[in-house]
């Protein structure tokens, strides 16, 4: 049994946390009207005061921009106008004539919109929800949402979001990384829903894949052991019109919310709220380690990070290429030393021993795995039998992999 593996997390990793430059004006709830209209610097915070949309700077940077973060100070969690900066303090944010949520820079001219089109009556209102969700409702059909930010997120899943992806369409919700830690513009690397048979979470820098989280097994994704331990809900949910979704929400003790953010180099972190500290306190990291990046070893390769080198074939295979393996360029992977017992009885050079599996622990499922209704010990002689079965992994929530 052999496949690309990831293993212990001897390691030490630094996600870029950023400050922001605010200049708070006046604020105000969001029991707006039509009338909506906030002029830099004002600002409008939602009923409890968790969350407040408004203009700000990112450090390093004199553009403006408009979005939403979580109390003063602590990290933007939203920004509309990220590609369309405005270039001083005379922006506005209001609701447009044909009913949409604008922002107009000094010459009234539209920067960003919610661009929803037909409109019904063009009668709306905006509300800035506590969950830090910004909603544009429609007055004529009983104030139901026809636009919120949830359905367009940056580079943050705060905690009630979702994250999904739609079988037939193929369409994707992506959380793309800021540029850089001055430019929230949009960046290289992005975070989506995949392999929607069996769900995973994946990074992706462009297209290529960056890390991925391992297999949904109904309760956790079995790659990201802080799923297993971590107190919340969390679900994986199909729609009748293909959507597949997952979401999580987390509620324990000091934590007051939840949020997972994609920083500018591609690494994910997942952080809580310590209300008792006022700051956010960093709970999981994708990657962990250069054990957790997509294919570090190559295939069949063995990963662990608390060796040197880090990458070692499986027992029975070789590097496929020993120059490069030895400049420690791993990417080609290795190559068994032996053709298995089933390749040799069809090449008609059978002889020797019956082919066996290795056991591997604390490894992810080799990606594009197929998934089969068979028990354990099915699955073992189904791979067994087949030639083109490199490795098998059987979970009894999801079954045979």
């Amino acid at each position: 049994m052999g496949f690309i593996s990831c293993t212990k997390a001897c390691f030490s990793a630094f996600i870029i946390l950023c400050s922001y430059s605010f200049e708070l004006g006046t604020s105000t709830n969001t029991n707006t009207s039509s009338h909506f209209f906030i002029k830099d610097p004002e600002t409008v915070s939602s009923n409890g005061s968790l969350f407040t949309l408004g203009f700000f700077t990112p450090p390093n940077s004199t553009n403006r921009y408009v979005g939403i973060w979580y109390i003063a100070k602590s990290g933007v969690v939203w920004v509309a106008n990220r590609n369309q900066p405005l270039r001083d303090s005379s922006g506005i944010i209001t609701i447009s004539e044909d009913g949409n949520l604008v922002v107009l820079n000094g010459q009234k001219k539209i920067i960003w919109s919610s661009n929803v089109s037909n409109i019904a009556g063009n009668i709306t209102t905006c509300h800035l929800l506590d969950s830090g969700n910004l909603v544009l409702l429609d007055n004529s059909a009983a104030s139901s949402i026809i636009w919120q930010s949830f359905d367009h997120p940056s580079d943050t899943n705060i905690m009630g979001m979702k994250i999904s992806s739609n079988k037939r369409t193929g369409e994707r919700m992506k959380y793309i990384s800021w540029k850089s830690p001055s430019d929230p513009s949009i960046g290289n690397f992005y975070a989506s829903l995949e392999r929607l048979n069996i769900p995973e979470l994946f990074i992706w820098n462009g297209t290529r894949p960056y890390w991925r989280s391992g297999p949904w097994n109904g309760r956790f994704f079995t790659g990201t052991p802080w799923f297993a331990s971590s107190n919340g809900t969390r679900n994986i949910v199909v729609e009748s019109d293909g959507t597949v979704y997952f979401q999580n929400t987390m509620t324990q003790g000091n934590v007051l919310r939840f949020l997972a953010r994609l920083n500018p180099e591609g690494n994910g972190s997942v952080q809580i709220w310590d209300k008792v500290k006022k700051e956010w306190q960093v709970y999981y990291r994708a990657p962990n380690s250069s054990c957790d990046v997509y294919g570090t070893c190559g295939a069949f390769g063995s990963c662990n990070s608390c060796t040197s080198p880090i990458c070692n074939c499986l027992t029975g295979f070789k590097p496929r290429n020993r120059e490069e393996w030895n400049r420690q360029n791993w990417i080609s992977g290795c190559v068994r030393r032996r053709a298995l017992q089933c390749e040799r009885v069809r090449n008609g050079t059978a002889n020797g021993k019956e082919d066996g599996f290795l056991t591997l622990q604390k490894v992810k499922v080799p990606d594009f795995a197929e998934l089969s209704y068979f028990t354990e010990d099915e699955c073992r002689s189904q791979c067994l039998e087949n030639c083109s079965c490199s490795a098998y992994s059987y979970d009894s929530s999801i079954g045979c992999i």
